[in-house]
């Protein structure tokens, strides 16, 4: 059974084995490279006051060669799961229902969940090996550029490093095998998993991410010195919010309220901070008489490692209920 799922996913397996082989060769070229100008820059031993420090060693790199390659690198750690999914994971087992080349398998005193059990195994470790190696290689490459953008904690960077994209590895191929068996049909099951797979990773850093571990909160008195952003609508009222002064952190709630605790949106003052005359010295001085609050929640950057390891079981644990779905589905309700 080992030898017969080996022989249908093998062209799979060869192919990640290809494509790793030639990500490793472009990044083994540059790395070495990229690690010099990091520590020719200073970076490495700054502790204060370090932004032009890491200006200078970003548009070096950034505006170089190897400024594509580390937005590919995201992109293809991004996109690998997806793939896994739709093209590893779906048609494994839709394309056997859909030919009726499974009944040629359970004739031959094979049951059915081991059967499934051993392709659920063979493939997601082929897809956790090679996601988990592809996720090496980057995270590894880029960590210069990601210490200078002080950013792997932003939701961008964050599930296209460490451990996470081998959760989603797993999570994806299981979600390919399951929409396989239930619809039965290759092409609408890709469909679907290329679909619910892209539904999980919006949803992650949205809704589950920032929760799993308590975020850190804070109540200060609103700033008008560190001002991240304001705007002032075609409506009357105003949008202003203030800076979290966490480098590397991910913010992930920040917004300014009055004093008996509602969100401010003005009106604005027309004279002060009006759309056609904008004064910013005018504007500040009346947003100081307003006596607001900023309230922000925040994942520090030294939770990096902590939410990949919460991120990546709950990961693992959906890929595990829905494979114990599967096998209760196959030997339950498969006809």
């Amino acid at each position: 059974m080992i030898w017969l799922t080996w022989r249908q996913f093998r062209i799979q397996a060869w192919t990640a084995l290809a494509a790793l082989a030639a990500l490793a060769v472009a990044l083994m070229i540059t790395g070495p490279e990229l690690t010099r100008l990091y520590r020719s820059s200073g970076l490495a031993g700054c502790r204060t006051d370090c932004e032009s420090l890491a200006s200078g060693f970003l548009n070096q790199v950034i505006n170089g060669t190897t400024g594509p390659l580390y937005w590919l690198g995201i992109a293809v750690m991004f996109v690998t799961p997806a793939i896994i999914g739709v093209f590893w994971g779906a048609p494994l087992v839709a394309r056997e229902l859909e030919t009726g080349t499974h009944r040629l398998v359970w004739s031959q005193s094979v049951p059915r969940g081991r059967w499934l059990a051993v392709k659920l195994l063979c493939g997601g470790l082929v897809s956790m090996a090679a996601v988990g190696l592809f996720s090496l290689a980057v995270t590894w490459w880029a960590d210069p550029i990601d210490s200078a953008y002080l950013n792997r904690m932003f939701p961008e960077i964050f599930a296209a490093r460490g451990i996470v994209p081998i959760g989603y590895a797993a999570f994806a191929f299981v979600v390919g095998v399951t929409v396989g068996m239930l619809l039965r049909r290759t092409v609408p099951a890709m469909a679907v998993t290329l679909v619910v797979v892209a539904a999980a990773q919006l949803a992650m850093p949205f809704l589950v991410r920032g929760h799993l571990i308590q975020p850190v909160e804070f109540t200060t008195p609103f700033q008008t010195t560190a001002v991240k952003s304001l705007q002032i609508h075609d409506d009357g009222t105003i949008t202003v919010t203030g800076r979290v002064s966490q480098p590397g952190a991910w913010v992930v709630s920040n917004r300014t309220v009055t004093p008996s605790g509602v969100t401010f949106t003005g009106p604005v003052n027309t004279e002060a901070c009006s759309p056609t005359a904008f004064s910013q010295a005018g504007c500040m001085a009346w947003l100081d008489t307003l006596n607001l609050r900023q309230e922000a929640a925040y994942q520090p950057a030294n939770r990096f490692w902590a939410l990949q390891w919460y991120e990546a079981t709950v990961l693992l644990a959906l890929a595990l209920a829905l494979a114990g779905f599967s096998s209760w589905w196959i030997r339950r309700r498969l006809a």
